[in-house]
């Protein structure tokens, strides 16, 4: 009886020790959602505080968040004296989050690559699905 406990207990116990290795959010809300803007670079910084490779794929109105001087200025509660996105974003990048943007999402939001903060790269549709396909875990927000 004793050797049946000890079995199923295994697979419960390796399966609460297993962590996800790569993590994928999706960003799809931008400045017109200021208080949706920072829980993803939370995130992200978690799941790097925790050695996981973690990427923030920004589509739809995503791309706004990370025009030049946009971060400094958006306040996460709106008319609150907090924190900046700012201050978000550069926790997630200082933990070695990559940040993505979809080509399309630019053209929606008439921005240029050069509209955005250093560090941002352009993907593509296949690109992405090759990354949501090679990742432990996708989060969309």
């Amino acid at each position: 009886m004793s050797h049946a406990t000890a079995a199923t207990a295994t697979p419960a116990a390796s399966s609460e020790t297993e962590r996800a290795k790569k993590v994928l959010y999706v960003q799809t809300s931008g400045t017109e959602s200021p208080e949706r803007s920072a829980t993803v670079f939370f995130l992200a910084a978690s799941a790097a505080a925790m050695d996981v490779e973690v990427g923030i794929y920004f589509t739809q109105f995503g791309p706004t968040l990370l025009q030049k001087g946009v971060a400094e200025q958006l306040r996460i509660k709106k008319g609150s004296v907090g924190a900046t996105l700012r201050h978000f974003l550069d926790q997630a990048l200082e933990l070695g989050v990559k940040l993505y943007v979809c080509q399309p999402s630019l053209d929606l939001n008439d921005l240029k690559q050069e509209d955005l903060i250093d560090g941002v790269s352009m993907i593509g549709g296949a690109a992405f699905n090759d990354m949501a396909l090679e990742s432990d875990q996708v989060i969309c927000f």
